[in-house]
């Protein structure tokens, strides 16, 4: 998010069109590559020329669209492979191999400065994409793999809070008096080196995944050495069991393609169930709230709203980091629920707070209000859960595939809602968010119906519900059948 506003401001600057009066200037030549050097461009052929021109507007919406749908892309095509090389290459050397795209993102666009600026951050973005694209899979799938099942949920609740601290450190940073503006903003966009050079140098004390090394390269020592590293305890008898038991089940199981996800009775339920939660998440109207927040902000005369951004950051964190504290005690379902229904209820008030704003000037503070309780509930349960619940679902063999497939259609998902949006918002306007409301609130219907709760049971626990379900609803019905054929017969 700070890096989208340092990039659209950067190429203002380079293209010399002054913030406070980007009209200035009517009309520039664009010249192949040389468009968006580290100077400005000015126009070099007279009114009536030929030449193709174009308005600063319109150059600076056009790279900064660029800019950011080149991430959404590249997350995209890297989240479809993320299972494949997880298990190709094992979880800790994806991870390593991960990395790299993010310091050659970042490298490229922490040299942006020193070349043609607007290609350098596009390619670099688009790197940087690949990257995220990858981890978003990897790493739930790591960390439910190596967490006990105590603590599943608040470990996968752990990989939301890392990257909505992420975001807040990233929006402090990004401030105009600090490494936002015009001298420092290729540091800023280039730090994004700095956790992935940390995660490198860490990932070489991680164990790799017991289940991983047991379950599918049935190396049962190396998994035992990695289960009482990973334990800190020479028992890990309970856990051997549980895997034990999974292999089992696992090796009567054919190998899951994307496909078989669906045609498989045992699988099409859950991967419905993960695709849904990651659709709900999406589609929940966040983004909405975030393209609205600046200028309420504004209107409820903030001097500065920017800071007040900052402060719905720090709201998204501590909410995040309150639910790793009730995840395993409320449970996935529980607060996925409780989060949907206070989104459809903050969803109405915003609409409510944005449709009176110019009869009664107090409806602004409804609106802030509506803010930050919307971000409140969604970090509680929407935000965190669909991310590992994912993992849970499925047992070891189509786990890589399901996760592969949730990871990518979140991007696909979050890449219609940025393209989207903004012509839904301009088309409903200030009721944008009672459409957001009924979309909730079909989701919540789904959540309630058809979710189960995963909260301190197994792989093989969870597993077992859904195949009992699927053969259940495969099998007919012969009692009711002959029932309803001896009633007829008799009439």
């Amino acid at each position: 998010m700070a890096q989208d506003k340092t990039i659209k401001s950067h190429y203002r600057h380079v293209l010399g069109v002054p913030l406070d009066d980007r009209k200035a200037i009517n009309s520039y030549t664009i010249n192949d590559t040389e468009a968006l050097s580290t100077t400005p461009v000015y126009p070099t052929s007279p009114p009536g020329s030929e030449q193709d021109t174009m308005t600063p507007d319109g150059l600076i919406t056009m790279f900064w669209s660029l800019s950011v749908s080149s991430f959404a892309v590249g997350g995209m095509i890297a989240s479809f492979f993320g299972g494949w090389l997880g298990d190709k290459l094992g979880r800790i050397k994806s991870l390593l191999v991960a990395n790299i795209f993010s310091l050659v993102g970042a490298l490229l666009m922490g040299c942006s400065k020193l070349g043609p600026s607007h290609i350098l951050i596009i390619a670099g973005r688009g790197i940087s994409g690949l990257y995220c694209g990858l981890i978003s899979g990897l790493v739930p799938m790591y960390i439910g793999e190596i967490a006990p099942t105590t603590l599943r949920g608040a470990l996968g609740a752990l990989h939301q809070l890392a990257l909505v601290t992420g975001i807040l450190i990233s929006q402090i940073v990004g401030l105009d008096s600090v490494l936002g503006n015009n001298h420092h903003w290729h540091i800023l966009l280039g730090l994004s080196a700095v956790p992935a050079l940390l995660q490198i140098l860490l990932l070489f004390f991680c164990p790799e995944s017991p289940r991983y090394l047991y379950i599918t390269l049935e190396e049962e020592v190396k998994a035992k050495k990695s289960l009482k590293r990973l334990r800190g305890s020479d028992d890990i008898s309970k856990d051997i069991n549980e895997m034990r038991k999974e292999k089992e089940e696992a090796s009567s199981e054919q190998k899951v393609s994307i496909i078989q996800l669906f045609t498989n009775s045992s699988c099409r339920q859950p991967i419905i169930v993960a695709l849904m939660l990651h659709m709900a998440q999406q589609f929940s109207g966040i983004n909405g709230i975030f393209y609205y927040s600046t200028n309420i902000f504004q209107k409820a005369g903030i001097r500065k709203p920017v800071y007040a951004t900052i402060g719905v950051g720090a709201i998204n964190t501590v909410f995040t980091a309150l639910s790793v504290f009730l995840v395993e005690k409320a449970g996935r379902r529980s607060l996925f629920l409780i989060g949907m229904v206070g989104m459809f209820f903050c969803n109405i008030f915003m609409s409510l707070g944005l449709v009176l704003l110019d009869k009664f000037t107090w409806m602004n503070y409804v609106s802030m209000v509506a803010i930050f309780l919307n971000v409140s509930f969604f970090e509680i349960g929407p935000g965190p859960i669909p991310w590992f619940i994912g993992a849970e679902l499925f047992s070891q063999g189509p786990r890589p595939a399901a996760l592969a497939l949730a990871a990518f259609s979140n991007w696909v998902c979050n890449f219609l809602v940025a393209l989207c949006f903004p012509y839904l918002a301009e088309f409903c306007g200030p009721y944008v968010f009672f459409l957001f409301s009924g979309v909730v609130l079909g989701f919540t219907l789904f959540t309630f119906f058809k979710v189960p709760e995963t909260k301190g049971k197994s792989f093989e626990e969870i597993a077992a519900e859904f195949r009992k379900k699927g053969r259940s609803a495969e099998r007919p019905k012969p009692a009711v059948e002959m029932e309803f054929l001896g009633a007829t017969e008799t009439a």
